[in-house]
């Protein structure tokens, strides 16, 4: 499909803004601090396309961001182009697609359409009516906003409640899997499956969004945010434990295979992934040379060396999965 509309000259891209008809701030949003979000990416951006801006154009921020910024935004476009106020259409519409599937869920999904007024949500509903075959739910930007941030966080928190269940069931001698399936059976009980933490550039970023505004109101929020951040430490603990034991019983350090890295299976993207942050902890915590480091969606690494899967696999004394690729359900386990 790329090389298609790039042969027929319907996409092409720039390293500077051109003057269009529609304009969208898809830039990342990442935090500084403690924790506090960085809209920088999104102003320049906005300065970037302010001088193109003419009558009768739309602009949306796609960029997840803290409640009240597409009001910045416009108060900012308005300040430095006033002869614009109530001539152009200003909206936020929050990307909402899954890594490895993004055409499909671009074309299928439903989505949050929040204009400055009926107006801007009105030509945002005609664009977006263009490609989209999901619904299109109308409301105002701050509601949109916090629609995004309120999806990762629904989904954080769930999350944290699996990971909170297996450090107790660790403790209480249970097995949390087992456990897991037979709560299940209940009609209103849907629990998510425990992991080794939670990453990516969305549920890993996007509730600190809320509790940085909003800290003495948003309690679950912030906790479930400790509880997955903690859940990467306690792994990498047990992953050294386990080393330990090895070590005192055969009087060797153990061959250690750690596989995968990326914050999700099927997808070679690293950012914020509690299997990397694992792999680094137990790395800089023993001399031992012989950790094998495993990512088949990756060719190669600027931090690590990377081994063979199935080398790995059959060369290890100890295997640490902590990414469920498709890859390694074809081993044969032992």
């Amino acid at each position: 499909m790329l090389q298609e509309v790039v042969a027929s000259g319907a996409l092409k891209a720039s390293t500077t803004p051109e003057v269009s008809d529609a304009y969208f701030m898809v830039v990342p949003t990442p935090f500084k601090g403690n924790h506090e979000p960085d809209t920088s990416y999104v102003e320049a951006a906005t300065r970037a396309v302010l001088p193109l801006l003419k009558e009768g154009d739309l602009y949306v921020i796609e960029s997840t961001s803290p409640v009240g910024t597409t009001d910045k935004m416009a108060a900012l476009i308005f300040a430095e182009r006033p002869e614009l106020k109530g001539k152009i259409f200003i909206a936020y519409c929050p990307e909402r697609v899954l890594p490895g599937n993004v055409i499909y869920e671009l074309v299928h999904n439903d989505r949050v359409i929040g204009g400055m007024d009926e107006a801007s949500t009105d030509k945002a509903i005609e664009f977006y009516s263009q490609f989209v075959t999901g619904q299109l739910h109308r409301t105002n930007c701050k509601t949109a906003e916090m629609c995004k941030l309120t999806e990762n966080s629904s989904r954080d928190v769930q999350i944290a409640f699996a990971n909170e269940l297996s450090l107790i069931c660790d403790k209480a001698g249970i097995n949390v899997w087992e456990l897991i399936s037979l709560a299940n059976k209940h009609p209103r009980v849907n629990i998510l499956q425990p992991g080794c933490g939670v990453g990516g550039h969305c549920i890993a970023v996007d509730p600190y969004f809320i509790t940085a505004d909003y800290p003495k109101e948003s309690k679950i929020i912030s906790t479930a945010r400790e509880i997955n951040n903690y859940k990467a430490l306690w792994c990498a603990e047990k992953v050294k434990n386990c080393m330990l034991e090895f070590e005192l019983k055969n009087n060797r350090k153990p061959k250690v295979a750690m596989m995968g890295l990326a914050f999700k299976p099927n997808i070679d993207d690293l950012r914020e992934s509690p299997a990397k942050s694992i792999t680094t902890n137990v790395i800089q915590a023993c001399n031992n040379p012989d950790i094998m480091v495993v990512e088949p969606n990756v060719k190669e690494n600027n931090l690590f060396k990377l081994t063979d899967y199935k080398v790995a696999y059959d060369t290890a004394d100890i295997v640490v999965f902590l990414v469920n690729h498709r890859e390694f359900a074809e081993l044969n386990y032992r």
